[in-house]
């Protein structure tokens, strides 16, 4: 395989479900590359993120990842969900094309912050802009030249809230793209340190953002937006590699 792209990957796990946005609840494998472009305050994967876990991270060919698709899998196609970190960044184009061969469906989720030909070619592309409180500014130009990209996938947006700014700033946004399903969800605050593979969450916490987002929803009268949980957080905590 000598000159053949390799991708990072912090993990890959499964068969579980997909616990967030549009495709929440469907049985879905993960792939989590390593590396991101991006440094968000609240990031509950900084083993996928920060350049001191890299050595934790595979180099793996499009055909070694879809072989270990296969094995989790059993054989039987499922969606995969391609995430990161900023899977942007990675070669992946190789991997849907091998999987969609083999009957798989992917779904990718990015901030929006680098946009790739092979968008088109996913089954849902999930643009999540990181609000206010991620400590990160949205390059509205690249977001818009990543809608185009996608033209061909199922598009939908993803915003996590944490407080009243971000969610004035999910509002603007919003209306800026209002031809994408809107999914919001409230964030969880108390992400584990990247080498913790215990399941701690302020799940209290959690329960009480997603209180007052859903009220602040309905009074709005923001019919619009859809208002879901992070699923596996409330099953699982931060738990990884479920």
């Amino acid at each position: 395989m000598s000159g053949e792209a390799t991708i990072r990957v912090s993990e890959i796990f499964g068969p579980t479900i997909q616990g967030e946005g549009a495709l929440i609840g469907v049985p879905t494998v993960f792939v989590r590359t390593g590396g991101c472009d991006y440094r968000c305050e609240w990031c509950d994967s900084l083993h996928a993120v920060e350049a001191e876990y890299r050595g934790t991270w595979t180099p793996m060919t499009a055909q070694e990842i879809m072989a270990e698709v296969v094995r989790l899998s059993g054989g039987k196609p499922l969606l995969v969900s391609l995430s990161g970190g900023n899977p942007a960044i990675q070669p992946l184009g190789e991997v849907i094309r091998q999987g969609h061969a083999q009957g798989y469906g992917f779904a990718l989720e990015t901030q929006g912050s680098v946009a790739r030909d092979w968008f088109s070619d996913l089954d849902m592309l999930v643009l999540s802009p990181k609000p206010p409180s991620s400590g990160m500014q949205v390059d509205w130009p690249v977001f818009d030249a990543c809608l185009q990209a996608g033209q061909g996938a199922d598009m939908v947006m993803k915003i996590v809230i944490f407080d009243d700014t971000d969610y004035a700033w999910a509002r603007d946004v919003a209306a800026r793209y209002p031809q994408l399903p809107l999914f919001l969800q409230p964030g969880n605050h108390t992400p584990p340190p990247p080498d913790d593979d215990s399941a701690t969450v302020d799940q209290d916490g959690v329960d009480e953002r997603m209180r007052w987002l859903v009220d602040r929803v309905v009074q709005d009268r923001w019919y619009q937006a859809r208002v879901l949980p992070q699923l596996h957080v409330m099953l699982w905590g931060n738990k990884r590699g479920v």
